[in-house]
């Protein structure tokens, strides 16, 4: 191995170094002064598990404001595809900021708006054309998605499923189901959304095995909902994650997928794909439904697409999104500068970032395999495609009881020992990291994780 098992203590840090290194103890005292500033002026809902304060950032590597050198697994939540301060987004951005960086792609016309839109339509699967409407973040795509198919079919009910997160904004939060606390205080749900169970193999709703399983988690819909609650006529979309990424990055069979496709071809209802944290690569593939082989009548894509910049994309078939002037617009939403850095991204995951994400992927797999097998009766599940992976926790293998406490303490001990972590679901680490990692940072990563995790299970 490249790198000590232990952690590094240097003054002078070089600046191209791939592997953690750690100078002061964490947080440092400036990152300690600016926590406490952050506390006091900005909003309190945001959710911090430690305190890293970053400074800047490199390929798969960032460094705090007191020198501290951590190895990022996270990727700013799956938005850094081409991992911090790519020379070529960088160059990209730089460029397009010298020429103009805003003129309102809802008022007017320029070139960066509709070569992006044409790119989408390749990129996205689906042969058939398509139409783009361009907003800043997930949320707004989401709430694009809703309103297009609101819009095409005059339907107002929509279908999702538990544990999904598709944003905050009053639309897409009727969607989201990931945990209560995003939806306490804000009343009832500003759309008339059914949630049933997501086709999640390890705690199947129905007491179903791979091998024994008939879809139930999609016959549910016309065998109870069509029947009782939600009747097909009203029933606009169903909406759906690719592989669920808040609730826990489940990967779902593939016939999740094609019952799906084939209920909302024979019910007339239109399938919204949500790809804002599956896409971009993140899976080894473009986008995350492209492993199933089904064609979604309408995509949502953000986070990774424009490697750190604020865009969204929602893509939809154009027959569904034959809507009149007006109907739905965004003054920032296809910012030049983000589009100079999304073409960019696209051109950097077609020339090697796709197939290191697949290669890197499969490396990580085995490697926390073999950490599963050394923690076997505390972790259920290690799960992913591509560098979308997902570890659960338990309590133990035969209750499967979900062990939140121990997943938040191996998130801090990862951070303690310089790999930057999240979780998500009840009680899962997810791995995200920027594409452009290679398989030494692999292995350290691999590496960290099964310590932290024994030092979780010691504490």
């Amino acid at each position: 191995m490249p790198f000590s098992k232990e952690v590094i203590m240097s003054a002078a840090i070089p600046t191209l170094t791939k592997f953690p290194q750690l100078i002061t103890e964490l947080p440092g005292p400036k990152a300690r002064a600016i926590v406490e500033q952050d506390h006091r002026y900005v909003s309190p809902s945001y959710t911090r598990p430690y305190p890293l304060v970053i400074e800047r950032g490199w390929g798969a590597m960032i460094q705090d404001v007191d020198g501290n050198v951590f190895l990022d697994f996270n990727a700013g939540v799956a938005v850094l595809a081409t991992g911090h301060a790519h020379p070529e987004i960088v160059a990209a951005i730089a460029k397009q900021a010298a020429e103009f960086v805003h003129i309102a792609g809802a008022d007017y016309y320029y070139p960066q708006l509709a070569a992006l839109a044409e790119r989408l339509q390749t990129e996205t699967p689906g042969d058939f054309p398509k139409r783009v409407h361009f907003g800043n973040s997930g949320a707004e795509a989401v709430e694009c998605a809703l309103k297009v198919a609101m819009y095409a079919t005059r339907r107002t009910k929509f279908i999702a499923f538990f544990n999904s997160f598709h944003g905050r904004t009053m639309g897409a939060l009727s969607l989201t189901s990931s945990r209560a606390a995003q939806r306490l205080g804000f009343g009832r749900a500003a759309l008339d959304v059914t949630h049933i169970p997501y086709a999640n193999c390890l705690r199947c709703a129905y007491g179903k095995t791979p091998d024994t399983c008939q879809v139930e988690c999609v016959k549910v819909i016309e065998e109870r909902l069509f029947k009782t609650t939600c009747p097909k006529e009203e029933v606009a979309a169903v909406v759906v994650e690719a592989v669920q990424g808040e609730g826990g990055y489940v990967v779902p069979p593939a016939k999740f997928h094609h019952e799906l496709r084939r209920l909302c071809d024979e019910h007339n209802i239109v399938l919204i794909v949500d790809e804002v944290q599956s896409g971009m690569g993140r899976t080894g593939k473009m986008f995350a439904i492209e492993h199933f082989g089904v064609v979604p009548d309408v995509l949502c894509a953000a986070k990774g697409i424009a490697s750190g910049l604020p865009l969204s994309a929602t893509v939809a078939r154009a027959d569904l999104m034959n809507w009149h002037v007006g109907a739905h617009a965004s003054t920032f939403g296809g910012n030049p500068v983000a589009i100079a850095a999304s073409l960019k991204t696209f051109e950097l995951l077609h020339n090697g970032l796709l197939r290191n994400a697949a290669e890197m992927g499969e490396r990580m797999l085995g490697g926390l395999r073999l950490v599963q097998a050394k923690y076997a009766d505390r972790i259920a599940d290690v799960r992913g495609l591509g560098l979308m992976i997902g570890v659960e926790f338990v309590t133990d293998r035969r209750s499967l009881t979900p062990d939140p406490e121990l997943r938040n303490r191996i998130e801090q001990e990862c951070f303690r020992r310089g790999l930057i972590v999240l979780g998500a679901g009840e009680s899962t680490i997810r791995f995200s990291p920027p594409l452009v990692i290679d398989a030494e940072q692999v292995d350290c990563a691999v590496e960290i994780f099964s310590e932290a995790i024994g030092a979780a299970l010691n504490a």
